[in-house]
């Protein structure tokens, strides 16, 4: 009962009954039981490494939760925040039977509490629709309407089971059939839209993709699966393949199916299936070689993609000269120099993933016991590397520097990286070993380690302590033989994309050394601008930050110039509060001097200090306490921006001078505007040249 008394603590509920079905119509009790269950459901799965997430068992998670606020709120009228607070009690009730809650309970605690807050916004936006939704029903409607129901979804993010609980509270029927439909429809579109983007990356209006359709025709004509193992060869063609099917597109042939015995520079787009091959086809995050085909016959086809579908290594491209024929013999040439980066990103983004965990947990001063960084998604091409990784929050720019850094020595110490073919029982033996939870791995699996020892020694002793310092994964892509080929590495951004989930990416190789150098040409221009003041300095600020947020440079650098900045703009504000106070004090002395000198009730004086209004008011501010008897017309240009003010005052206790009809006169005919009342008025005029004709008209009147 711990649980059910904090509850109704935390939210002020009456206390638990036990009540069950019609004996509880308001669904209170109910809420009591689902919010202490799925309290205890959420601690255990998060603290044993799950998150919730928008798929796989984080779905389920966010379900759980999303049903476990939704219940504190509706029927026990708990405020926002509840539900994470439950955790301590949690803690306190079963820590010490479980010490991975209490160990883990500060990261428990903040996952649900953001996941909390962020579907609470949700179901407060998706209220008020749905309410609205309602009050639209023709009277004696009975039904929810599926569309309405899949607008609140896809629209506002508000789950369908949670919109059927507030109908049935209404006494209306979800339409889960229509809500189907739509949610079908969706799909349909979507899948449109993808088969248009498909066709894109294919550089072809035709669908060159392989479905089952295809693949099984491929197996039924006796087509053995591609040997795509010299893939990791580097820097040499691969002869003797033998062309082993002809494809031109999905629909493009009178059975629909595609295949062909003869394609030529006529037949647009086309797919090469071989029996081997030395592209890399795209898989595992890492995006697919390109290069050429030519036949013994001189048949030549530039390849620009290449895709594996099944068991088939799908060569597309078009055919640039001669006609290629089923049977025919060829030769490979992937282009290399194209592949070299994309085997440095790919590279680096193992040691990433290792020093990731080495920066945020190994060598963190904070307690980070039980947390883990895992990697949730990763894509490497020619230009960058991008890694997703499970961590509850930014990194600060210390970790940020701290991983650029790390990653730089690696390539630096010039460590080797071996890959060998393992049983896989075997290879899960490695103690450091990093897999992607969830994912299926072939046996035997290849083994990709950036160690000085070879992999064959890991075998040999899997527990060892040392092998925790490097880098070993399960993986099927192209690599460096030497982090040294690298030869720079720069993390550029990383932000969150989804709830515990953060992204870095990162440049080597020729990128890195090009975002150094443009790092370091823009860390000489904040130098230089340093030695500037005034509004040479704010100039300069202005544009350095402009042009800082528009550079792929280091991000830990961006941050720090980004404060040097920063740095530089409180100077600037600190030199315009002095320069204002004394522009304001020769001003001020300038005009009680004249007031001095001037018979009359009026005073009429230029004096320079641009169109500052702050400083007009400080000055007749300063004016009426030492003048009152005389009223001043002061007249100031900005020579820079061709325009001058008009600034009128009348001191306290004077009811003879009408200051907004003095300044308006005065300026009357120059396109001036401004306004004011009887005892202050402030016109701006364009056109410097024309000062002197309102200093003559504001005297004379």
């Amino acid at each position: 009962m711990p649980l059910f008394y904090a509850i109704q603590s935390i939210t002020g509920a009456r206390p638990y009954q036990g009540k069950i079905g019609a004996q509880d119509p308001e669904f209170v009790d109910m809420a009591y039981r689902v919010v202490a269950d799925y309290v205890r459901t959420l601690s255990f799965a998060i603290a044993d490494g799950a998150v919730p997430s928008n798929d796989g068992r984080g779905y389920v998670l966010r379900r759980v939760l999303h049903r476990a606020v939704w219940y504190g709120r509706q029927n026990l009228g708990a405020e926002l925040g509840f539900f994470a607070k439950l955790v301590r009690t949690l803690v306190e009730l079963m820590g010490d039977t479980f010490p991975e809650l209490r160990e883990r309970e500060e990261y428990l605690t903040g996952i649900i509490r953001e996941e909390e807050e962020s579907f609470s916004r949700t179901v407060d936006k998706g209220i008020v629709q749905f309410k609205k939704l309602c009050d639209a029903l023709p009277a004696g409607e009975k039904k929810f309407s599926g569309k309405d129901a899949h607008f609140l979804y896809t629209s506002m993010g508000f789950p369908a089971d949670l919109t059927e609980l507030m109908a049935e509270e209404r006494g209306l029927v979800f339409d889960w059939d229509g809500f189907n439909a739509a949610m079908a429809e969706e799909k349909r579109l979507s899948d449109e839209a993808e088969e248009r983007r498909k066709k894109k990356m294919m550089g072809s209006n035709k669908d060159m993709t392989l479905v089952a359709e295809q693949t099984s025709h491929l197996v039924n004509k006796g087509v053995d699966a591609t040997d795509d193992s010299p893939k990791y060869a580097w820097d040499e063609d691969l002869s003797g393949c033998i062309v082993k099917a002809l494809f031109i597109g999905r629909g493009e042939t009178a059975d629909g199916i595609g295949f062909v015995d003869t394609i030529s520079g006529e037949s647009g787009a086309v797919g090469i299936v071989l029996d081997k091959t030395n592209f890399y086809g795209e898989s595992g995050g890492q995006i697919f070689d390109i290069g050429s085909i030519k036949t013994s016959s001189g048949a030549t086809v530039d390849i620009t993609n290449v895709q594996i579908y099944g068991s088939f290594a799908l060569h597309v491209g078009e055919v640039t000269s001669g006609t290629l024929n089923v049977g025919d013999t060829a030769t490979c040439r992937v282009d290399y120099v194209r592949r070299a980066p994309i085997a440095a990103n790919h590279t680096m983004t193992h040691v990433l993933n290792f020093v990731l965990k080495d920066v945020l947990i190994t060598q963190s001063s904070s307690d980070q016991h039980g947390a883990t960084v895992d990697q949730k998604g990763s894509l490497v091409d020619e230009q960058k590397l991008r890694f997703d990784f499970s961590w509850n929050g930014p990194l600060t720019p210390d970790q940020l520097a701290s991983v650029e850094r790390m990653c730089v020595d690696r390539i630096e110490a010039a460590i080797p990286v071996d890959n060998y073919v393992a049983p896989l029982g075997d290879a899960q033996k490695i103690s450091s070993l990093r897999a992607v939870f969830g994912e299926v791995y072939p046996d035997p699996v290849r083994v990709v380690a950036v160690s000085p020892s070879p992999i064959a020694d890991m075998l040999g002793n899997p527990q060892d302590a040392q092998w925790n310092d490097f880098s070993v994964e399960f993986c099927g892509g192209t690599h460096l033989k030497n982090t040294s080929e690298a030869k720079g590495f720069v993390l550029l951004s990383e932000e969150g994309i989804a709830k515990g989930v953060r992204r870095i990416t990162a440049v080597t190789m020729d990128d890195a050394t090009a975002a150094n150098a443009t790092a370091s040409e823009v860390e000489a221009k904040v130098t230089k601008a340093g030695e500037l003041e005034g509004l040479e300095l704010e100039a300069q600020v202005k544009l350095l930050t402009v042009e800082l947020e528009g550079l792929s440079i280091s991000a830990a650098k961006k941050i720090a110039l980004r404060e040097t900045l920063g740095a530089y703009g409180k100077r600037v504000v600190a030199w315009k509060k002095k320069h204002a106070a004394e522009q304001t004090a020769r001003v001020c002395a300038l005009v009680v001097e004249e007031a001095s000198k001037t018979e009359g009730n009026k005073v009429v004086v230029r004096c320079d200090f641009g169109v500052d209004g702050k400083v007009s008011k400080a000055v007749t501010g300063a004016y009426g306490k030492k003048v009152k008897d005389k009223a001043l017309l002061m007249v100031s240009a900005d020579e820079a921006t061709d325009r001058f003010m008009v600034v009128a005052f009348a001191p306290k206790g004077m009811k003879d001078v009408d200051c907004k009809a003095w300044v308006a006169a005065a300026t009357e005919g120059t396109g001036g505007k401004g306004g004011g009342k009887k005892d202050s008025a402030q016109f701006t005029v364009p056109g410097v040249a024309k000062i002197d004709g309102v200093l003559e008209k504001a005297r004379t009147i």
